[in-house]
Order: structure tokens, then C-alpha cells, then sequence
């Protein structure tokens, strides 16, 4: 036992306080609100785009939907591109917003929340258009072919504006940054045009702006000079580090390490998911569009609560209908009925709790391996095709092999494949359960004994 308190303690101390750290920075939760406000969207747009790929898995339905359905899909494929197509705007929006909200609140400054959100909409949009150098003159480049569409500067794809997409997010994030400092300092360093208090609030708000307005506008330009003076943009620069970080996530490796990270975070109390997801949204939703223009990453969307984490952190689906029915413990039997039903839609705090699984030796284990199990088989079954890849974004309550079975483009093979995963899980759960049961049943024979 003093071991484990130890291995605990070791958690606490170089897991949970330096990752507590990282999730309170400003800009860090400035980022989760982002990915989080964002998914809604996400998930209403992707809803669509499965409606548009079923035909490929259910060929009987062709006929029905060129005769339905594919008469009006550029019509209802709009709510797709205004989502995935504009991800970058979402992101850069939010982060505005939030940032600015932030700095207002805990340093005191009369920062409004709205004008951050648009000088970062501001700055980024200045980033979008592509320039080149020619003949000593820089100039929007214009190219029409068979490989590239760029019209005046601005990239044209299927889905509308390339750099306004997914490809655009971690852009749209330091852009935000930039902005949203920017502003900062003004209102710190008093470079703002006060109006007289009988100034209707939207005119002095939009005045307030204008010095910070003109300084993001010089910043960016600058940087935006230098950068394709040199040959380049910000964001070909960018793509460097953060693709080095999303194909490093998008590992076998990466993978395992992530689900580790959870793990540990949850087994000392700290709710591992919400952090650690929260750093990845940009991720996941770029992998998501990669995978929609016909990659094949099997970290994307919401593979995570498809085929890694069913009933919940620790992939505890098994487990719950292990203890609800099988169990000797009367303990463990309360618990597990109460937990089935929140259990299929992947929330398992009461077990989590309950049980306890925090600070629990008996049953560290197991939640550290079973979802690192059901990850590898869910990875190793899009990496080998045997399933086709996350195309869409699902609500994460949604319930085992439905959430599979959508997000794929609605492959039925992703259905075994969920299943598949669970059972996986619930294999490296059994013993320890077991054993966790016979302890339990033990006690709770001594007090019987004793009345």
C-alpha cells in the first residue's frame, strides 16, 4: 500500500500540478471554449454529410437518393460547408471573445469581449489571402488551372476558402493572440479614444477599438510582409510545428500516450478527459477534414467515445454490466444498475466515483490499460482499412456501435468493430474485478457476521 500511495503521490506531483498549471493559462482556456462552442456546430454539419456518403455503403438506396435527396444536396450541403468549411472563423471568434473576456475579469480592464472577437476575426483575415513576389512587386497571386484555384489571393476548394477550414485553425489561433495582446496593451497604456459618457455605448465601443484597430492592421502587415519577403506566410510557417504535433497525436504511440495522460489525471481526481480533449479539439477536427478529403487518420472526430472510451472513461461498459448482473458484492450490484443506464451513453461518473476508481490501487490498473487496448484496436482497424475512417462528428453520448456506425459514413463494420473494442476492454477489466468483488463480498460478510 505505501507503494501505491507513493506512485500517487508521483501522479499529483508531476502529472496533476503541472497539467492544472497548463489548463489554467489564459489562453489554454481561451482554446477549450473554442473547441468546445464549436462542436455543436460541427456535429449539426456533419449530420448532413453522412446523409450525403450513405448511398456508398448501402448502394440499394442510389436510386432513391439521385431521385430525392441528391436533386437538392447543394442546398443542404451549405450547413456542412458553413460548419467544417469555417472552422478557422469559429475558433478565431470564440478565442477573441473568450481571451478578451478573460483579461477583463481577472485584470480588471475595461476590455470589451466583442472587440476582441473582431480585431482577432480582423487579424486573421489579413493572414487568408495569398501573396507572391514577382518581379520586384507583391502581388495577390492569381492562378486558374486544373490543380489550383486561387482568385486573387483566396484559395477556392469544395467547401469554399481553404485557409478559412480546418487547415486555417491554429492560424486563426495566434492570430487571436496577436489581437487580442494588441488590444490589451492599448487599454493598459491608455492609447484609446475616450468619448463623453453621453456617447451611446456602440459608437464609443466602436471608437475604443479604432487605435488597436490600426496597430493589429501595422502588426500583421508586417508580419505578413517579411514573411513573403522571405518566401513564405504565417501559415506554411505554422504548419511546421503543429503538423509535427498532429501527425505525433495521430501515432499508434501518440495515441497511447494521450489515453495514459487521461488515465492519470482521472485516478487523482482531475477530470482527465475534459482537460486533455480539450487541448486536442484542433486536432481531431483537422484530422476530421483530412479525413473527409479522403485521408485515412484514425485519431479524428470523435473516435475517442466510438471506439476508445465506451461507458465512459476507462471504457467501462463492460464493467458496469459486469457488476449490475454478475457481481457477489451487494455494493457493487446497487452501483452497477444505478450506473447502466448513464453507462450507455458514455458517462460513468458514479463509477468513477463510486466505486471508487479514483485513488483506487485495486482498479488503477486496468483503467489505465482497457483504454489503451480498445484505442489500439480502433486505430489498427482504420490504419489496415478494415474500417473506413471518423468522416463525421457525433454527439459523445451517443451509444455504443451508433456513434461507430454514423461517424464512419455509416460502415457497418464499425458496429463489430465498437463492440469488438468493449469487449476488448472488459477482458483486461475481468480479473481485477473480480478480484475487487471478493474483497467486497468478504466485507460485507464480516458485517453480516457481526450483527
Amino acid at each position: 500500500m505505501e507503494n501505491e500511495n507513493k506512485v500517487f503521490a508521483f501522479l499529483e506531483k508531476y502529472l496533476m500540478s503541472p497539467m492544472g498549471k497548463i489548463a489554467s493559462f489564459r489562453i489554454v482556456r481561451a482554446i477549450m471554449a473554442a473547441g468546445m462552442a464549436s462542436i455543436p456546430f460541427v456535429i449539426v454539419g456533419s449530420m448532413f454529410l453522412v446523409l450525403n456518403v450513405l448511398p456508398d455503403t448501402f448502394t440499394f438506396l442510389e436510386n432513391l437518393f439521385d431521385n430525392t435527396f441528391f436533386r437538392i444536396s447543394d442546398l443542404y450541403m451549405l450547413a456542412n460547408k458553413a460548419t467544417m468549411g469555417l472552422l478557422a472563423l469559429y475558433f478565431g471568434l470564440v478565442i477573441g471573445y473568450e481571451y478578451t473576456k478573460i483579461y477583463a475579469e481577472e485584470e480588471e480592464l475595461n476590455l470589451n469581449p466583442l472587440n476582441g472577437a473582431l480585431l482577432s476575426l480582423f487579424a486573421f483575415f489579413m493572414t487568408v489571402p495569398q501573396l507572391v513576389i514577382e518581379n520586384g512587386k507583391m502581388s495577390l497571386i492569381h492562378q486558374i488551372d486544373e490543380n489550383n484555384t486561387i482568385v486573387h489571393g483566396w484559395e477556392m476548394i469544395a467547401e469554399g476558402v481553404s485557409r478559412l477550414g480546418a487547415t486555417g485553425i491554429f492560424t486563426s489561433i495566434i492570430m487571436s493572440i496577436i489581437a487580442v495582446q494588441i488590444y490589451r496593451l492599448c487599454v493598459r497604456q491608455n492609447w484609446v479614444i475616450k468619448m463623453p459618457e453621453a456617447v451611446p455605448e456602440g459608437v464609443s465601443r466602436s471608437f475604443t477599438a479604432l487605435i488597436p484597430a490600426f496597430l493589429v492592421a501595422f502588426v500583421v502587415l508586417l508580419i505578413n510582409g517579411v514573411l513573403v519577403a522571405v518566401g513564405t506566410d504565417i501559415f506554411k510557417i505554422v504548419a511546421i510545428p503543429f503538423g509535427f504535433v498532429v501527425n505525433l497525436t495521430s501515432s499508434w504511440l501518440g495515441i497511447l500516450v494521450i489515453y495514459f495522460l487521461i488515465s492519470a489525471l482521472w485516478i487523482v481526481g482531475i477530470h482527465g478527459a475534459t482537460i486533455i480533449s480539450g487541448f486536442l479539439t484542433p486536432i481531431v477536427l483537422t484530422n476530421l477534414q483530412s479525413n473527409i478529403n479522403g485521408e485515412n487518420i484514425p485519431f479524428a472526430g470523435e473516435f475517442q467515445n466510438a471506439f476508445v472510451y465506451i461507458g465512459g472513461s476507462g471504457a467501462t461498459l463492460g464493467l458496469c454490466i459486469f457488476i449490475a448482473f454478475l457481481a457477489k458484492s451487494k455494493q457493487l450490484k446497487v452501483l452497477g444498475k444505478a450506473a447502466l443506464a448513464p453507462g450507455i451513453f458514455n458517462i460513468n461518473e458514479p463509477l468513477i466515483f463510486g466505486l471508487p476508481i479514483v485513488y483506487n490501487p485495486f482498479l488503477a490498473i486496468p483503467f489505465f490499460l482497457a483504454p489503451m487496448v480498445s484505442a489500439s484496436v480502433g486505430y489498427w482497424a482504420i490504419k489496415l482499412n478494415v474500417i473506413g475512417p471518423v468522416i463525421a462528428q457525433l454527439p459523445w453520448p451517443t451509444p455504443i456501435g451508433a456513434g461507430a456506425f454514423l461517424s464512419t459514413g455509416g460502415d457497418y463494420m464499425a458496429i463489430i468493430l465498437a463492440l469488438i473494442s468493449a469487449f476488448a476492454a472488459f477482458i483486461v477489466w475481468l480479473p481485477f474485478i473480480k478480484m475487487y468483488d471478493n474483497k467486497l463480498f468478504k466485507q460485507e460478510k464480516g458485517e453480516e457476521a457481526l450483527i
